[in-house]
């Protein structure tokens, strides 16, 4: 199994999303919106348990970035906590379902990538205060080399040892058709690399390449079923030994997804993309006890903030303002 420590580091683009906000547990009147998570001593079994439908959904706006600069998003969100866990339900119209992640088709002679990147959504809460974030956002932790020609030469990453941030990342092809959302972190940068890391676990996905780059190396395995949108899964795979099996027309995953492990796996979700729009539920423990999380306190508020990919790379998003998590019992 590959690793997830091969998420790749952020561009400051996607930091200016995901980052520009947390800096306290306590929230000080920085967020402009309140969602309210409410209690419930049963889970919500799913995106169309009843109890869904009985609480108030906090519409938030997003703005485009980059290639969607000028244009604007919406996701309906939901909040649910029991005595262990909280459950996020997300709703946002997306005109086109995109988990291509660059798969393989072959044309009767040769394979070729596909074009085509995969939807996403991510969140990023404090585990330990970020200095300044409130004021000064991206510029505290976005390192740009003298010189450098724009801010994707950048790291992404926090100042100190003591500053940390927990980022949920869910994904469209290379996560949800495992049940999970990536669970990383943000940590210092060092001299060599960015500040996000994965969670202590295993996951992620696996490459599906032949030494050459030419060709997928594997192939759903006889008595297996392809995973949600026809996602091959990595556990499910076997090496490929005879290629005239396939036909012309034929796809393959190239990004396998891995099944996730340890704190890593701490994310669950739950998706349908249906009628032009995806409703996703992430769910975790309050308090999962590993330092690579944050712990929620049902008696203290958490500033957030969201980051939308339209079949994107990380520097074309939508991006959310501040946002406040609360809990009501």
């Amino acid at each position: 199994m590959q690793k997830p420590t091969k998420l790749g580091i952020l561009t400051c683009v996607l930091l200016s999303v995901l980052g520009l906000f947390l800096f306290s547990n306590n929230v000080t009147g920085a967020a402009k919106q309140t969602l309210t998570a409410v209690y419930s001593k049963a889970a919500p079994t799913g995106l169309d348990d009843p109890m869904w439908g009985k609480i108030n959904a906090l519409d938030v706006p997003f703005e485009g970035k980059e290639v969607f600069a000028g244009k604007k998003a919406a996701v309906n969100t939901k909040a649910v906590f029991t005595d262990n866990e909280i459950y996020f339900l997300f709703n946002w119209k997306d005109a086109t379902l995109s988990v291509t992640k660059e798969a393989w088709k072959f044309d009767g002679q040769a394979w070729s990538r596909l074009k085509g990147d995969e939807d996403r959504i991510s969140l990023l809460f404090e585990i330990n205060r970020i200095n300044n974030f409130a004021t000064k956002g991206c510029a505290v932790t976005c390192h740009v080399p003298p010189g450098a020609p724009n801010a994707k030469e950048g790291k992404f990453g926090t100042a100190t040892d003591a500053e940390k941030g927990d980022l949920w990342h869910w994904k469209a092809a290379r996560s949800d058709p495992a049940g999970y959302a990536d669970d990383g972190y943000l940590a210092k940068i060092s001299d060599t690399k960015g500040g996000r890391k994965a969670d202590a676990g295993k996951g992620g996905d696996k490459q599906n390449m032949t030494a050459d780059k030419s060709k997928p190396m594997y192939m759903l395995a006889p008595g297996k079923k392809l995973a949600k949108n026809n996602i091959l899964l990595a556990a499910d795979a076997v090496e490929i030994t005879d290629y005239s099996v396939f036909k012309a027309g034929d796809v393959v995953t190239s990004r396998m997804p891995v099944a996730a492990e340890g704190s890593f796996g701490d994310i669950k979700a739950v998706s349908r993309y249906a009628d032009g729009a995806w409703s996703v539920m992430l769910s975790r423990k309050l308090d999962t006890g590993n330092d690579d999380d944050v712990a929620f306190n049902p008696q203290k508020k958490y500033s957030f903030a969201m980051a939308l990919f339209d079949d994107s790379k990380d520097q074309d998003s939508y991006d959310s303002e501040v946002l406040t998590l609360e809990f009501k019992k």
